[in-house]
């Protein structure tokens, strides 16, 4: 029986030391203690766990047969059989990959046959992508969401002619809200289609529980928790099948061909251990945080919270009325805060947001979004430097515009 998952970040030490021309040199895994972060939610600084991890690997490639080869073949199952059992699932369950854009291509792309995919309109462009034409194309329908960013699952029941596979993210990465993903699994399936569902934002910051969830492919990214930047991973539930997307050597049961990378598969089994422990008092520290700061939006008349029924307790979402996203992004990094505009796949390009657009919102509210994201190194300290930035920066966006 697989097991609710749950987990969470620690955090690490803030070190440093001088540079030329009088600038700092962050160590690695540490947080310029001179800058509050509020982009977990486009990554994670390293753990100290995973580097650790890392920097014990053997040389040798997984798939060869002599002494260096077996070594570093058993340094990678071992990290496998850790992150499948974190999971409560399977060691052959688990496929490598080099991080949540592809896992969700694989799950998708790997599961259409004859028939077509169904995906919500608030999907990560690795799974909201596929549309384009030289991928699934016509292939690729989107299902519509509500002004929360929420699936209606009753609609997918009207999409089950010829459907393979329906795609929705467990939370959303620009909004934070969690999606009913058990109950669109059972429409799927009802419909005769696989479930998968982007988990890549869930994995540390709400219960991950792949057997209730009814799900049957599931990608996780190890970054976004602390492991190292280029891996991730695909689940694939005992006896689902998927075709591979690209040719190769036919690793990893012909499924995801290439070379496996021995040290990030043991930096990412490493940060997911070290988070199981702490997940309920982290999960409460981000449910405090967020409290706090929503409660100082609520008292200020041009924001809006973009607040889902449910909602990932470590992701605000705001919406200033009169200002740019990328304005309060930039006008707040003058000050040490780091912040982002909605998806950090959009960073630094002024237009509306997709997932605002697909919630209702008109060319100018969904150009307003501000995401303030919380992690495993965020603290009290951090909290109060925002709430002491936000007033003047919106301020000065506001009268930008």
């Amino acid at each position: 029986m697989m097991r609710a998952f749950h987990v969470l970040l620690l955090g690490s030490s803030v070190e440093e030391s001088p540079g030329r021309t009088g600038m700092s040199q962050l160590k690695p895994g540490s947080v310029h203690h001179d800058r509050a972060y509020f982009d977990h939610a486009a990554t994670s600084p390293l753990r100290r766990e995973a580097r650790e991890a890392m920097a014990c690997t053997v040389p040798g490639n997984p798939g060869a047969i002599h002494g260096s080869g077996r070594a570093a073949r058993a340094l990678l199952e071992d990290a496998r059989e850790e992150i499948a059992s974190l999971l409560g699932v399977g060691p052959l369950e688990i496929v490598f990959t080099s991080g949540g854009t592809e896992s969700d291509m694989l799950a998708v792309m790997g599961a259409v046959r004859d028939g077509h995919a169904l995906v919500s309109a608030v999907e990560h462009p690795a799974v909201g992508g596929l549309v384009s034409p030289w991928l699934l194309g016509k292939r690729c329908e989107l299902l519509p969401v509500n002004h929360a960013g929420l699936v209606d699952p009753d609609e997918v029941g009207g999409h089950s002619g010829n459907l393979d596979v329906v795609s929705v993210m467990a939370v959303n990465n620009e909004t934070g809200a969690c999606q009913p993903v058990s109950r669109v699994a059972e429409a799927a399936h009802q419909a005769g289609a696989l479930m998968h569902t982007d988990a890549v934002q869930a994995l540390g910051h709400i219960p991950v529980d792949l057997d209730g969830w009814g799900v049957d492919l599931a990608s996780f990214s190890a970054h976004k928790i602390g492991g190292p930047v280029g891996i991730g991973a695909l689940w694939v539930k005992r006896g689902v099948e998927l075709h591979p997307v690209s040719p190769g050597g036919g690793q990893q049961y012909g499924m995801r061909s290439g070379t496996q990378p021995v040290a990030l598969a043991c930096g990412f089994a490493a940060a997911l251990r070290a988070c199981v422990d702490e997940f309920d008092t982290m999960t409460a520290r981000w449910q405090s945080w967020r409290q706090r700061v929503i409660a100082w939006c609520h008292q200020q008349p041009e924001i809006t919270v973009d607040d889902a029924p449910m909602t990932s307790p470590s992701i605000i979402h705001l919406s200033v009325a009169g200002a740019r996203g990328t304005d309060l992004v930039m006008l707040a990094d003058r000050d040490g805060v780091d912040l982002s505009a909605g998806s950090a796949c959009h960073a630094g390009v002024s237009r509306p947001s997709p997932t605002m657009l697909a919630m209702g919102r008109d060319d100018d509210a969904a150009s307003s979004g501000l995401r303030i994201s919380m992690g495993y190194t965020t603290t009290d300290v951090d909290i109060d430097r925002l709430l002491v930035t936000l007033p003047a920066t919106i301020r000065k966006a506001s009268g930008a515009r």
